[in-house]
């Protein structure tokens, strides 16, 4: 490199700095060498390879304050860096943009733009997804690991209260956190089936009896096993809205909802078969106690709570709308193509079952879905001919959209799993931290101990046996600590 003069760079020229459009510098970045032109490198000056250009002038407080060590025999700017994200970085100097590399984790090729100075914006749109994607799973991991240490941690300033909130917002919504915790999901798990199976079997005209008035109700065991799941129900409900810490959230969320809709119809029905019989006819009441029955369906939805198949199911129907439309668009062109088509070949048979055409649309539909029931079905060759098309354009209209719907859920599932892998890691290396610091102030008290003379056997053997137990040599005496870089490869 010649550049203007320093008794340290013999080889610097002074009319270097004039013409440094044309100056060479090698860099080598993690063994990897590479040789830039300062035409090339001045389209960016702000970067950090362009400002290696006029640092040699500066001495080597300019040069180490821009790379990590430089050699004057051989000119060179030495860089311990990821050579790989390099080679992706350098395209910004040539092509105008960056692409990353498949297999760089794209948080450390961000912090390596930012090393080099080069701005975010020269990052093509499809890894700027990737990076963005990285940055949500990595918050989504922040924040599972603050939910765990907020149930380890204990808050000595807290009142009783608040911590009696806490044991009960675990023991109910955390099985993971205690064995107990788990025997109350079982139990849960087992009440909403119990209930779901007593609700279809009270249906049964041979389980049921006839009350006073000659009516058909369900058998007053089913009754009274019913009554007890809503009472587990209630109680469950109760608790968890007592100790929840954000109250609003807890009744606006869906899942809260669901069971809010399992329990109501019981004590509405149960209020209605009291007391509405003086305000309405008993048959009226009837009725209205029927139709609520019905809403007790919604809680076998409360599986979704202890089911995270369910849930992941649902995660990837609600990522799947687009799809989900298109099968729908599909559809509704079939629909109404093919039951005109039908309504108007079928016009021609005496017997036809074709009325018109909104009639027309039921046998679309069941015919192209292939459930096919039979009570309408053309009678004509063209008719038997346009049913024909239908069923198999709706065969492939299905067909599309599945495979996008398989692969949400299957990605979000394999993401749930390594995101709960990755929170217990995180929790495990901040274990290793904390026993470390704990090993290494051990270690600084006892040596200020001994540098203080007290040779006496006693404080010669707590020294040996502090030693021994609580100090690990391979973590102390020669630290060998990996890069954030190197921990993401």
């Amino acid at each position: 490199i010649k550049m203007a003069g320093d008794a340290r760079f013999p080889d610097v020229d002074t009319a270097g700095s004039e013409n440094n459009e044309e100056t060479e510098i090698v860099v080598n970045v993690g063994g990897v060498r590479q040789v830039f032109y300062g035409d090339n490198l001045n389209q960016y000056p702000e970067t950090r390879l362009a400002e290696l250009i006029n640092c040699l002038a500066g001495g080597y407080d300019s040069i180490f304050s821009l790379c990590d060590d430089y050699d004057p025999g051989k000119r060179e700017f030495y860089f311990d860096r990821d050579p790989d994200a390099f080679k992706c970085i350098i395209d910004v100097y040539y092509f105008g943009e960056i692409h990353m590399k498949k297999g760089i984790c794209p948080i450390c090729f961000k912090n390596e733009m930012e090393f080099w100075k080069v701005d975010l914006k020269f990052l093509d749109d499809c890894c700027k997804t990737h990076l963005s994607e990285k940055k949500e799973e990595l918050e989504e991991i922040a924040r599972r690991v603050q939910l765990i240490l907020d149930d380890l941690g204990v808050d000595a300033s807290e009142s009783r209260w608040k911590r009696c909130q806490k044991y009960i917002w675990k023991f109910l919504e955390k099985p993971e956190s205690s064995y107990p915790a788990r025997v109350i999901a079982v139990l849960s798990f087992l009440f909403i089936l119990i209930s779901s199976v007593v609700m279809c079997v009270g249906t049964i005209p041979d389980l049921q009896v006839v009350d006073a008035e000659g009516n058909r109700i369900e058998h007053p065991t089913l009754d009274s096993i019913e009554t007890a799941c809503i009472g587990w129900f209630t109680v469950e409900y109760v608790l968890r809205l007592i100790s929840s810490p954000n109250k609003l959230h807890f009744v606006l969320s869906f899942m809260n909802i669901v069971d809010v809709l399992a329990i109501l119809p019981f004590y509405v029905s149960l209020t209605l078969t009291h007391l509405g019989a003086k305000l309405m006819e008993l048959s009226n009441v009837q009725q209205a106690v029927q139709a609520l029955r019905i809403m007790r369906i919604a809680r076998i939805f409360k599986l979704a709570r202890h089911s995270s198949g369910l849930q992941t199911l649902t995660y990837a129907l609600k990522r799947s709308f687009k799809e989900l439309g298109l099968l729908l668009m599909y559809l509704a062109v079939g629909i109404f193509v093919f039951s005109a088509l039908g309504y108007t070949m079928e016009q021609s048979h005496p017997e036809t079952l074709f009325k018109s055409i909104p009639q027309s649309f039921w046998w679309a539909i069941i015919t192209m879905t292939t459930v096919g029931y039979g009570d309408i079905y053309p009678k004509t060759t063209l008719g038997k001919l346009n049913a024909a098309i239908s069923f198999l354009c709706g065969v492939i209209a299905i067909a599309l959209p599945i495979h996008p719907i398989i692969n949400n859920f299957v990605r979000y599932y394999n993401k749930q799993r390594v995101l709960e892998t990755a929170a217990k890691h995180e929790l495990e290396l901040m274990e290793l931290n904390s026993a470390e610091g704990k090993a290494a102030s051990s270690r600084s008290e006892l040596e200020d101990l001994a540098r203080e003379g007290k040779e006496g056997p006693f404080y010669s053997s707590r020294l040996k046996v502090s030693h021994s137990d609580t100090f690990i040599h391979l973590l102390s005496e020669e630290k060998h600590y990996r890069t954030r870089l190197q921990s993401c490869k």
